[in-house]
């Protein structure tokens, strides 16, 4: 047996010679030449010796070559001082979980002075990261892929440039391919032909990567030649242009995600401010059982946050629309046609609800999970984003506004609110129940006032005070589309939300809802009924 192998099989655990004895063979039965060598080479001192063979572990193709070599760059790979066992050592509490490296066991916990560790300095990381980053190209997942390309950019030489050329030949996937052809621009920026680089400089002005803008800049600052001096600038130019667009689009998303969430606020008072003219200021409130009922639902199924999710919405329409309707028959029936009184009496219920919930879940916040699946980002290029929670919430918010449109457009239900709403005394003199349709009406306005809750409770703290962040912007919102109508709700909600992000990154915060207030103040003083006024009792 040569030395290297002799060397190899000393250096293997005890199980691995034991299977060793019981099925005969040298040591690359168990282990390939190039992994088994490459272990081997990392117990020396020499760290050109080290890289050597964590270039050969690299090019073995072993399944586990990712893991050790991972575990090589963290600093947690070691040799047993007794037996010379490659491990991963994580540190714990009470020294360090010790796992055979080869076959994957644990041996349990071990000191310090029990390992020997194997040191790396910072050329050897260097070096590591750029095998990793190769791995990664032959992974069968083209995010792996993209992501190792990315890793390369900034130590590309000509030899990974030749493979990324070979490579870009054969790649699928069109963002992977996209970022072999900005590597190789990359490459020939940095190359000492001057045709290579305007070429390459022409290339990266369509790269939102931002190694791509260092390097321009780095260029800007560093390059003597005029000619390739105004192409970099040109093509910087380009680049940040691209990035303003690309920013003003992220405000718009940002802001129609805002918009949405108010229109799911504002549409249930919408209907009943429409149709029963009450200023309820504990719609809130409602909006904060629905989320608290989110919460719950999260108690009760803690191992299924989608289902407990899923269900929470119409257990939210049921609950906060019954406690609606209890507020309507209580309170709200004895006070018609007497808006102040109305108002003061809902705000009294607001602050009673608020109690409720302080005595009953605490006054302290609530945490409520969001599912995988609403988890994560979509990315659009390397520069824009959308969070899934918010496009979730916006898709979700259009739904409930379609389910009510219909609903009052095409039901019975609906035809008898639209009459109640435009003549009420006509509508009664028809044989409509004009009592029985202002309770439902409640009730359906409180229920999506529940639903609004289930959302919010997926993009903040669900708490007692919740519901009054709310209900201001919910009034405005019902005020500028015009009051009682679906449409000027929806179109309201969202152009106040887009406004809203695009006036705070000047104004701030709370700059910019008073600047969005003066702005309605303003607005209904030259157009009362809003951008889409209501028809019959409303419209007087």
């Amino acid at each position: 047996m040569k030395k290297t192998e002799r060397r190899t099989c000393r250096l293997l655990p005890p199980l691995v010679l034991l299977l060793l004895v019981l099925f005969p063979g040298n040591c690359h039965a168990a282990l390939d030449d190039g992994f088994a060598e490459g272990i081997a080479l990392l117990a020396s001192k020499s760290f050109a010796q080290k890289t050597e063979g964590a270039e050969k572990i690299a090019g073995s193709g072993d399944k586990r070559t990712d893991k050790v070599l991972r575990a090589f760059l963290d600093g947690q790979l070691y040799f047993t001082k007794e037996g010379q066992v490659l491990v991963y050592g994580v540190p714990g509490s009470d020294g360090l979980q010790v796992t055979d490296a080869l076959i994957e066991t644990p041996l349990g916990i071990m000191s310090a002075d029990q390992l020997n560790k194997i040191t790396i300095n910072n050329q050897l990381r260097g070096q590591l990261k750029t095998l990793l980053a190769r791995l990664s190209l032959r992974s069968a997942d083209p995010a792996v892929r993209l992501a190792g390309v990315r890793e390369m950019f900034a130590d590309i030489t000509p030899e990974t440039a030749k493979v990324f050329d070979d490579l870009r030949q054969t790649e699928k996937d069109d963002r992977v391919r996209e970022a072999l052809l900005t590597a190789l621009a990359l490459a020939g920026v940095r190359s000492a032909d001057l045709a290579e680089r305007k070429k390459g400089l022409v290339t990266l002005a369509e790269s939102l990567d931002p190694e791509v803008r260092n390097e321009l800049t780095r260029l800007i600052g560093e390059e003597k030649d005029k000619t390739l001096l105004q192409e970099a600038k040109r093509s910087l130019g380009k680049i940040e242009a691209k990035l303003s667009w690309y920013a003003k689009l992220e405000t718009v998303f940002f802001g129609l995600s805002l918009g949405s969430v108010l229109v799911l606020a504002a549409i249930g008072l919408a209907i009943t401010f429409g149709v029963i003219g009450v200023i309820n200021m504990a719609h809130g409130e409602l909006i904060m059982i629905g989320a608290y009922t989110t919460y719950v639902m999260q108690l009760l199924l803690p191992d299924a946050l989608g289902v407990a999710l899923a269900l929470s919405v119409p257990v939210a329409f049921v609950v906060a629309a019954l406690v609606g309707i209890a507020i309507e028959r209580s309170v709200i029936r004895f006070l018609y046609g007497r808006p102040l009184e109305t108002l003061l009496a809902t705000f009294g219920l607001s602050l009673i609800l608020q109690q409720a919930v302080r005595s009953i879940f605490s006054p302290l916040n609530r945490s409520v999970a969001t599912p995988a699946w609403m988890s994560g980002s979509i990315a659009i290029n390397p520069v824009l984003s959308l969070t899934i929670n918010r496009v979730t919430i916006f898709v979700f918010a259009m739904l409930v506004f379609a389910g009510l449109f219909l609903l009052l457009k095409k039901s019975s239900l609906g035809l008898q609110v639209r009459a109640v709403s435009q003549n009420r005394a006509m509508a009664r003199a028809m044989g409509v129940r004009a009592s029985r349709v202002d309770a439902l009406t409640f009730g359906l306005g409180s229920g999506i006032a529940g639903i609004a809750g289930v959302a919010l409770s997926q993009l903040t703290n669900v708490g007692p005070n919740l519901g009054q962040s709310y209900i201001v912007d919910s009034f405005m919102v019902v005020v500028f589309g015009g009051v009682g109508n679906l449409w000027g709700t929806l179109v309201g909600g969202l152009v106040l939300g887009v406004a809203n992000k695009f006036l705070e990154p000047w104004s701030g915060a709370v700059l910019a809802k008073i600047v969005i207030l003066v702005f309605i103040i303003l607005f209904i003083q030259k157009r009362p009924q809003g951008l889409f006024p209501q028809r019959g009792r409303a419209a007087e």
